[in-house]
């Protein structure tokens, strides 16, 4: 095993990493222990469990949810946000300042 300082490791971050993904072992000494770099695998229900507190069941009624709306075409593009938004701060400022918008 390679043990780095933290300082050491900063001074490189991506590279020790890049050769912990490969196999290697790294670790950084943090007081008196060694702290291991390691890839951790993620699982996709969990990781949505823990991110943003939905079930499996949740998430998945959420997404064919999505994909229903979709279809419909009932969203709009990025422009579009904009455009609306700009609009209301329009509206918004006018109706403040006593001005038609």
């Amino acid at each position: 095993m390679t043990t780095l300082t933290v300082t050491k490791a900063r001074q490189n971050l991506g590279g020790w990493l890049k050769r912990a993904v490969s196999g290697e072992e790294i670790g950084v000494l943090v007081g008196d222990q060694v702290v291991a770099l390691r890839p951790v695998p993620i699982m996709a229900a969990d990781y949505m469990e823990t991110e943003y507190g939905l079930t499996k069941e949740e998430a998945d009624r959420a997404a064919q949810r999505i994909i229903a709306e979709a279809s419909q075409g009932s969203y709009i593009g990025l422009d579009e946000l904009k455009r609306r938004l700009a609009d209301r701060r329009k509206a918004k400022r006018a109706k403040h300042t006593g001005r038609a918008a």
